[in-house]
């Protein structure tokens, strides 16, 4: 749903490049976090590389018509004194903050102190609006002592912490039986899980449930305080609909329409599935019905929209437990070791030979 368009490289080369109007950056590793100045330096040079982690084949990426980028951290402070170039470019964005209380169990071993974290968002929100900041505890797992409830007060914690600086609370159960990379990190890095139990990590339909129906009510709590935040999951067959609970769009050109209505082309990009064309005679009706944007290389249950991750697998020093896209600890060292942040991209091919499983 991307045009191609020739660009040239830092090494002078004349090259076919995707120029995506949505950039993800990214849900492969936390670019704000680890990759703030690599990134900026990369818009500014107007591309990136990015290589294909199955086939090891190189995409060029342009942002010559990026008009919005929505990026995924852990711990975006890096990245905001930098946000001034993008504005400065026009660039809109929000960012999905995943912000969990794992703190005590140790399954987000590279992530800042909870309050450190806290004040950082509440610090982003503050400058460029809660509509943009959105609130992820994300995945929901259980451990032996870390039953339904008490993940329950871990969010009410967080969450009381954070009245009036966001609108959304997004979550997601972990998927331990779909990929065996996640089964792999919680057996191999924590002191919970074995072979036998680890898809325990993983809560039932009861239990999904009972986690749904104590959200409802935190969120029914909240709003009779004055804080209207809407819960909704991410990519979750089950339907919780009856509690309240929606189906999420991260990347969410609905979203897009309400924050960023001021720009015309891409207000056109989401009617028309294109960019206007100046060059035309006639640019073409905006009444038209809206584009199918679905992203078709993600899973059924997502509603995100199309867009190009820029991102990497096994480039993130979180070093959380449930993640699907490291594949250990020392490949994620290894690849930090060559890192160059003047590159064309986060990563070199020869070091990402581990497949998302």
């Amino acid at each position: 749903m991307d045009d191609k368009i020739l660009i040239t490289t830092d090494s002078g080369a004349r090259v076919e490049a995707h120029a995506p109007v949505i950039v993800s950056a990214s849900r492969a590793t936390d670019i704000p976090a680890f990759y703030a100045r690599w990134f900026v330096n990369r818009l500014a040079k107007g591309y990136a590389v990015w290589y294909n982690p199955f086939n090891g084949r190189p995409m060029y990426v342009s942002f010559g018509n990026t008009r919005v980028v929505v990026f995924w951290s852990k711990n975006p402070k890096p990245l905001i004194p930098y946000l001034r170039e993008l504005d400065d470019r026009g660039v809109h964005y929000y960012f999905q903050f995943t912000l969990n209380d794992y703190e005590r169990e140790g399954f987000e071993p590279g992530a800042p102190p909870l309050n450190e974290r806290i004040d950082t968002f509440r610090a982003l929100s503050d400058r460029i609006g809660k509509e943009k900041v959105i609130w992820r505890f994300d995945p929901l797992l259980l451990a032996p002592t870390l039953t339904p409830g008490r993940l329950l007060e871990k969010i009410r914690g967080v969450g009381d912490r954070l009245k009036g600086y966001t609108d959304k609370l997004v979550f997601s159960f972990v998927d331990v039986k779909v990929y065996r990379k996640v089964r792999n990190n919680l057996v191999k890095e924590t002191a919970f899980f074995t072979e036998d139990n680890v898809e325990n990590a993983e809560p039932n339909g009861e239990q999904r449930r009972e986690i749904a129906e104590g959200l409802a009510g935190m969120c029914e709590r909240w709003k009779s305080e004055g804080w209207d935040v809407s819960p909704a999951t991410c990519a979750e067959q089950m339907d919780l609909e009856q509690y309240g609970i929606g189906h999420n769009r991260c990347i969410d050109g609905e979203l897009m329409r309400r924050i960023f209505s001021g720009d015309e082309d891409l207000m056109y990009y989401l009617s028309c599935g294109r960019l206007p064309d100046r060059n035309a005679l006639f640019a073409g009706d905006v009444s038209l019905k809206r584009a199918d944007r679905k992203d078709r290389g993600q899973r059924a249950a997502c509603g995100c929209m199309a867009s190009k991750d820029i991102g990497m697998y096994n480039t993130c020093p979180h070093h959380c437990v449930y993640c699907y896209a490291n594949a250990s600890r020392e490949t994620v060292r290894n690849n930090a070791s060559l890192f160059d942040v003047e590159s064309e991209s986060i990563i070199t091919r020869r070091n990402d030979g581990n497949r998302r499983t």
